[in-house]
């Protein structure tokens, strides 16, 4: 087979779709950071549904149509700095092959080329060791083995070797990989979409149909994968202390007996320890093999049909709470039957005491969402039209929101639209205080961006792994305190660890900290450490507000 015509190519994009959205859990699991909200197979998969659900929803498309439904589907559904990257790898994909009827080697390195091109230059600040290092990997190889290799199957599966040699190499590239063990989770998603590609071109037996129920976001939901669905059962990992460094003979005969026994294989070596992930039917299999290389320490068996079924609940206690807040939104009069004005705002939160503050600063429209949901480019622009402004500002208050709002202001054609890059919640409050109504947009645009400097933020949470990160050691359970840039301290009591952090982040020039309590924490403890607080810091005065957050027990600014 040496082309690729409309409908196969339809069937390969649904392909990989399918496999991302098989493997997301898993990809999740990548997280550098053991926070309870590693959402890159989430925010991928719900990308490229976006898009898929629009191709499912074509009868015979030429392959522009084809195109077309994948570009607009993944552009307007992005979530998360992956799925934005993602859903740009698609844009500049479909630009060149929307221009054929049929696709041969020579078109796909253009097409793929492209795609990288496209996703570079939409990152301000491309980083290596990521999805976009293993996407250039890809590109370079395609480009390689053209006047080679004329078969498309032979083509794709020497890219796919590639891409995994280049995800590979990922934690050298990337401290913070190697500390953590594990590769980049967007590049390993990207190579999941092009496994589930190379399925369909050698033909194997795949249910391309998606059943989905669409939300009042516009986002899809594929219906949540059945205990049966699930192969291999226990999710097990643990790292090998060697006897003496693996040789690459050795490190390729693990990753073979492990893909004997089960899947989702993750094996990162270096010369000292192995870093070992599976899933599988037999744990013990995994564990008995391990030994002949030394002597295991860090694992962990995890029973994946519980925590699907507990997940299960909690899906169906979330998605009971946001039909809710919808009923509630609906009696609510649109803000665009308001008069129109100069400047509006558009900010995200989680949780309704962060809700209730922006709205109090002036803020139109608040999207829920933030850490452990992050919203679509399509949610922005349905927000955005919502406010009824000349000029919108959105303050994502989430570093991984930002590029899914400047790629909703680039989508908008009546408006215009300044994002203020907030990373934090303590971010998004600051740049609203700071809003002046008789400067202009572009006036007050810089101003708000100027004084997000003058905040420090500081979250509470728990792990859900053991890891160690920036020479703190962390323990699955522990609490954390995450500095704007950096894991600041770590340990089994929060007290101890809310006060590290406080140190670390309280200087002679602090006047005021500003306590944000969560969902799992009441107005007295906020009170309590809101005392302590005075006590540690005389200098400064302390602030206690209602966010109701998620995950976060505290959300905490010192300005």
């Amino acid at each position: 087979m040496n082309t690729i015509n409309a409908e196969l190519m339809a069937k390969c994009f649904l392909a990989g779709a399918k496999n991302l959205e098989a493997k997301k859990e898993w990809i999740n699991e990548l997280n550098v950071f053991p926070v309870p909200d590693g959402d890159t197979g989430t925010n991928m998969t719900m990308t490229i549904m976006s898009a898929a659900n629009e191709v499912s929803a074509l009868t015979n498309p030429t392959m522009a149509q084809l195109a077309k439904a994948i570009s607009s589907g993944s552009l307007r559904g992005a979530r998360g700095n992956s799925g934005v990257i993602l859903s740009q790898l698609l844009r500049g994909f479909t630009k060149v092959v929307a221009n054929h009827d049929e696709v041969d080697v020579v078109t796909l390195s253009e097409a793929i080329e492209k795609a990288v091109e496209t996703a570079y230059r939409a990152v301000m600040k491309p980083k290596e060791g990521t999805i976009l290092t293993v996407a250039r990997g890809i590109s370079d190889k395609a480009l390689d083995l053209v006047g080679d290799v004329e078969n498309i199957e032979e083509y794709v599966g020497l890219l796919i070797e590639e891409g995994d040699a280049v995800l590979k190499t990922t934690p050298d590239l990337l401290p913070v990989l190697k500390q953590a063990g594990v590769v980049d989770s967007g590049g390993q998603g990207l190579m999941e979409v092009l496994r589930g590609v190379y399925d369909a071109i050698q033909g194997k037996e795949i249910d391309y149909h998606f059943e989905g129920q669409s939300t009042s976001t516009g986002v899809t939901k594929i219906s949540a994968q059945t205990e049966a669905e699930i192969k291999f059962g226990y999710c097990t990992e643990f790292i090998i202390v060697l006897n003496e460094p693996m040789s690459e003979e050795e490190e390729l005969g693990m990753k073979d007996f492990l893909e004997e026994i089960g899947d989702s294989i993750v094996l990162v070596a270096d010369d000292e320890i192995t870093k070992v992930h599976v899933h599988t039917n037999d744990p013990g299999l995994a564990i008995q093999k391990a030994l002949t290389f030394g002597s295991l320490s860090k694992i962990k068996i995890d029973n994946m049909r519980e925590e699907h079924q507990e997940k299960l609940i909690k899906d169906a206690e979330k998605l009971a709470a946001q039909q809710k807040k919808e009923r509630e939104q609906k009696k609510e009069a649109p803000t665009s039957t308001q008069p129109r004005k100069e400047m509006g705002f558009i900010s995200v939160a989680a949780g309704d005491g962060l809700a209730d503050i922006f709205k109090g600063l002036g803020v139109d429209h608040v999207i829920e969402g933030g850490q452990t949901m992050n919203p679509s480019t399509e949610d922005m622009l349905t927000a955005i039209e919502k406010v009824n402004a000349d000029n919108v500002f959105i303050l994502p208050n989430n570093s991984n929101i930002i590029m899914a709002a400047n790629q909703a202001a680039e989508l908008c054609e009546d408006k215009k639209i300044y994002v203020i890059p907030t990373k934090t919640v303590p971010q998004g409050v600051v740049a609203m205080i700071n809003y002046i109504p008789e400067r202009s947009a572009d006036e007050n645009f810089e101003t708000m961006k100027e004084e997000l400097s003058s905040v420090k933020t500081g979250q509470i949470t728990y792990a859900v792994r053991d890891t160690e990160i920036d020479g703190i050691t962390i323990a699955k359970d522990d609490f954390m305190g995450i500095g704007d840039h950096s894991i600041l301290s770590a340990g089994a009591n929060m007290d101890t660890v809310i006060k590290e952090m406080m140190d670390k982040m309280v200087t002679e020039d602090s006047s005021i900290i500003t306590i944000y309590y969560g969902e799992d924490k009441t107005e007295d403890d906020a009170n309590a450490l809101s005392a302590q607080f005075e006590e540690y810091y005389p200098d400064c005065e302390t602030e206690v507000y209602y966010g109701g957050q998620p995950v976060y027990y505290y959300l905490i600014s010192v300005e």
